[in-house]
């Protein structure tokens, strides 16, 4: 892919299918003659990022909306973790980098200075995707939060109860899944549901009735739906709705 050659927006790719249980996608941002500003919302993972003429970070767990500027004429390419296997590729807890963006030279010098801010990129595309390869490969993530992950993403499922099918007592839970993820696994979940909304909503751009679409994610009711998107996203969801649409 000739990355230089993109139009103006955001692009994302499937990770190579050796990547996939740890590696959500790789992904590519552009800014055209304008800068462009954006609004970054949680979604569980960490991304490994490099930014064209500032080098290399890593974007921690969030818990509420980013808003972002890129400038005019900015190339942004980065590889995003799944929950939980950011924590242990990085080697520290996530809580430490939650709602952080953070210099990779702070966290591993020696992969800061592959990623410098000199690449054109295509090779720091490259490079991006091999280091975090080489991240995935060199750890192994939580086998017990990564199966609360992904109990966590029925919406039928009690919080509460997780715990007890992973054979840890809640606080095990909350900790590990604290080092892991960045925070607790109610928040996890909270941000889970909220993603299956915006999915939704990206999905059908066209058909917005808010009851459905509250249901469908596993809201209780559209009151519900109202009061988490606008402490996840800082917009009610029809203006977030229209923000995507646009």
């Amino acid at each position: 892919m000739d990355i230089g050659a993109l139009p103006p927006g955001y692009l994302e790719w499937p990770a190579p299918a050796s990547l996939r249980d740890a590696v959500a996608c790789l992904w590519v941002q552009v800014a055209g003659d304008e800068d462009r500003a954006g609004l970054v919302l949680p979604d569980g993972c960490t991304d490994l990022i490099w930014t064209e003429g500032q080098g290399a970070s890593v974007a921690g767990p969030d818990t509420g909306p980013v808003p972002t500027t890129m400038a005019a004429g900015t190339v942004i390419v980065g590889a995003r973790f799944r929950p939980p296997a950011g924590g242990s590729a990085l080697g520290i807890p996530l809580s430490e980098l939650r709602d952080r963006r953070v210099d990779l030279a702070d966290l591993r010098p020696a992969d800061a200075r592959r990623l410098s801010a000199a690449l054109t990129p295509a090779i720091a595309a490259a490079r991006v995707l091999d280091l975090a390869g080489a991240l995935a490969a060199g750890a192994e993530p939580d086998p017990a939060v990564s199966q609360a992950a992904r109990l966590l993403r029925d919406p039928r499922v009690r919080a509460e109860d997780v715990a007890a099918d992973v054979e840890l007592s809640p606080r095990q839970l909350r900790r590990r899944c604290h080092a892991a993820v960045g925070y607790g696994p109610k928040t996890l979940q909270r941000i889970f549901r909220f993603r299956r909304f915006v999915s939704a909503v990206d999905a059908r751009p066209d058909v917005l009735d808010l009851a459905a679409l509250a249901a469908q994610a596993g809201y209780a009711d559209q009151a519900h739906l109202t009061r988490e998107c606008g402490q996840l996203a800082g917009l009610t969801p029809a203006a977030l709705a229209r923000q995507r649409a646009a």
